[in-house]
């Protein structure tokens, strides 16, 4: 479709009748992202509340579209990455951030620690540096006020207001510390995300635990055992050993979807929702 037959269509999403305007909608939603510019300048140039308000509508379902695409595909061949994950869950409420500004900031908090690391050091005063750069200079911590707001989900958010919960916290702490070739990596417990140091002889072994949201505690075994005792659930591999990055970016889907609960925020919930199903899917 060339611009000349786009313009013609935009042109006509005030149409009040919805079936017309539905036949619009799914032509201009197929054309894809490369849309968005032509639709963003007309709404600018109206004032028309109705035709701005279905504007908004056609370009959020068609950012909606890339982003169940991109993360069927991360599913499928890109799970070693992360940070991907975490960037495709961000593009959903950010759909026009540069992920440049969040791969800068990590790379950031890398160097920052890289420059007073050393070599010799124990894994314990790795994890005493990491904690000094991360919490006491870069001033991360525990949202503990708004423990369920949305942003505490998204990348972008946690790393501008400091600010986040347990996994995203987490995250963030094993992004910056795999980057240093810090053996450190999430563990799916219940009702609190938490880090493993694993063992760099034995791959297997966890040397001890870290509780990020509590400005990076270091945990013994008998701590994790205890914690799930009190949930009456058994200390198995499932909850004692690091997880994967699907579980991971599962995880921190369900804590969007009960964010958006919490707010009544009906369509995002079940957009959040829908991603999820997506990923879960055999």
């Amino acid at each position: 479709m060339n611009e000349r037959e786009l313009k013609a269509l935009i042109s006509l999403l005030d149409d009040p009748d919805t079936e017309i305007y539905r036949e619009l909608e799914d032509k201009l939603i197929t054309c894809g992202p490369e849309v968005i510019p032509m639709l963003e300048k007309s709404w600018e140039a109206s004032l028309d509340i109705l035709f701005q308000g279905r504007i908004e509508q056609i370009v959020h379902k068609i950012q909606f579209n890339e982003v169940k695409t991109d993360l069927q595909l991360w599913k499928i061949s890109n799970q070693e990455n992360l940070l991907e994950g975490l960037l495709i869950i961000n593009r959903y409420q950010y759909p026009n951030l540069a992920d440049e500004e969040i791969h800068a900031k990590l790379a950031e908090l890398r160097r920052d620690t890289w420059y007073y690391l050393m070599y010799e050091m124990s894994p314990v005063d790795k994890i005493k540096l990491l904690n000094n750069v991360l919490f006491r200079e870069f001033g991360l911590s525990g949202n503990t006020t708004d423990y369920h707001a949305p942003q505490n989900s998204f990348i972008n958010k946690v790393l501008e207001t400091r600010k986040g919960n347990p996994i995203s916290l987490a995250c963030i702490y094993s992004l910056v510390a795999q980057r240093l070739d810090i053996p450190v990596y999430g563990v799916n417990l219940p009702k609190h995300f938490m880090l493993a140091y694993m063992n760099d002889e034995s791959p297997e072994e966890v040397l001890f635990y870290i509780n990020v949201f509590n400005r990076g505690q270091i945990m013994r075994k008998s701590d994790i055992k205890a914690f799930l005792d009190q949930l009456s659930l058994p200390a198995s591999d499932e909850f004692m050993k690091p997880c994967d990055n699907l579980s991971i970016i599962k995880r921190v889907l369900r804590n969007l979807i009960a964010a958006y609960n919490q707010i009544d925020n009906v369509d995002k919930r079940d957009d959040v929702q829908l991603l999820l199903d997506l990923i879960e899917a055999t």
